[in-house]
């Protein structure tokens, strides 16, 4: 196979340790090749740019495992073209299988162009994706707080659940504190309601009317304490996104266009596909990066049904979100794709459908700086006169009507 990279190199990534294989040769000549193993520290990592340079590498590539890429990857930007490949992609023959081998193969991978290289957003992105990936984490960690606090009332008796629709509002947080000290009576639990739920205070004091052990009420302080730290984590993280989203500004306000797509939402899909759509090609290549997309599996000439392929899972949660919200945003056209879709295949598989419509659309509107124009809740109908029309008339005739249809006159 013809060589297309004169200098090359591969570097086997440990947590430790980086070995790193320069391969230099034209095409059709035999090459030569250099090992050196480098640790990964700062000086080390610096030590490692300066001898890449010093050889004339031009083209780097490493196996993106783990997050001990990220700080070569970041030693190495702006001096070299770094290719970090799939490492299922790139796995070598079993057998003889060492750290300098491994290096070794890379390098010859890279040399070759056979290593595909994977997205990796420019660092101002890189930024606001650890923000929203750990604001993420953040109200996972919330809700498995709130599920230990409600299974603990439940223990104890303790039917809020059953009476109100959010346990954890000013109301709730109120009558949880009171529970946790163990002093007040239900009934004046009960009345430390506020606005609609004053009309529940019956029903609210026989859902309080439970017994909290002393070890119970301390840990129901201890649940409503870590709830307070992650609400106040919540909104730092929340500012700190806001902040990083200010050069996104712009790209921000036209993904707002978009029916379920709020700030939050808007800032996650910049944090994972960033703003310049030139790194996919095409809305297609997006859509099946981001795991939205059926996967192909063909043998022998059949093609076989498969789900959606593997892909970003950051992205492709907070897109089926999307879609969600927007399949309820009254006539939009993503609420009349929802229905329709949900009725022949379920709500899963419709949101699903609904999400890659969004990123498709969110594509074009970053690409060529356009607003979200919605086509409107009758879009469908009007594709497709003559089928619309046979529908409604084959559901008339079902109700035992003879229906004669005839066009409008011209106004």
């Amino acid at each position: 196979m013809e060589a297309l990279i004169e200098r090359a190199a591969g570097l086997d990534v440990h947590q430790g340790s980086v070995v790193a294989c320069v391969i230099l040769g034209a095409a059709g000549r035999r090459p030569t090749k250099e090992v050196r193993s480098f640790g990964t520290m700062r000086q080390d990592l610096a030590a490692l740019r300066a001898w890449l340079l010093e050889k004339g590498v031009t083209h780097v590539g490493m196996e993106g495992t783990g997050v001990y890429w990220q700080p070569v990857h970041a030693a190495l930007e702006g001096a070299f073209t770094l290719i970090v490949g799939n490492a299922s992609h790139m796995c070598n023959v079993p057998g003889r299988k060492t750290d300098v081998k491994d290096a070794e193969w890379i390098a010859d991978l890279v040399r070759h162009g056979l290593v595909r290289a994977s997205f990796v957003p420019p660092p101002e992105v890189r930024v606001l994706r650890e923000l929203v990936r750990h604001r993420k984490a953040l109200v996972g960690t919330m809700a498995a707080e709130r599920n230990r606090t409600l299974k603990l009332l439940e223990s104890a008796g303790i039917k809020l659940a059953g009476v109100m629709s959010s346990v954890f509002g000013v109301s709730g947080m109120l009558m949880l504190r009171a529970l946790a000290e163990g002093t007040a009576a239900p009934a004046a639990m009960a009345d430390l309601a506020k606005r609609r739920l004053r009309h529940k205070l019956d029903r609210l004091t026989l859902a309080l009317d439970g017994h909290l052990a002393e070890h119970q009420r301390f840990l129901l302080s201890l649940h409503i304490r870590r709830l307070e730290e992650l609400g106040r984590d919540l909104a730092e993280v929340e500012a700190a996104i806001g902040a990083a989203m200010r050069p996104f500004a712009a790209q921000q306000a036209l993904l707002l266009t978009i029916p379920g797509v709020d700030a939050l939402t808007a800032a996650a899909i910049i944090a994972e596909i960033g703003v310049d759509m030139a790194a996919f090609g095409t809305a297609q290549r997006l859509a099946a990066w981001a795991g939205l997309c059926p996967a192909n599996h063909e043998s022998a000439g059949k093609q076989k049904r498969r789900g959606t392929r593997k892909g970003n899972p950051y992205l492709k949660a907070t897109l089926v979100t999307a879609a969600v919200c927007g399949a309820r945003t009254k006539g939009s056209y993503l609420r009349d794709k929802f229905q329709r879709l949900r009725a022949r295949m379920g709500a899963k598989k419709a949101a699903v459908a609904v999400a890659h419509k969004i990123l498709v659309a969110a594509f074009d509107m970053l690409q060529r700086a356009v607003a979200f124009a919605d086509l409107g809740a009758d879009y469908l109908d009007r594709v497709d006169k003559y089928r619309t029309a046979k529908r409604l008339v084959r559901r008339l005739d079902a109700l035992g009507y003879d229906v004669m249809l005839r066009a409008k006159a011209a106004a």
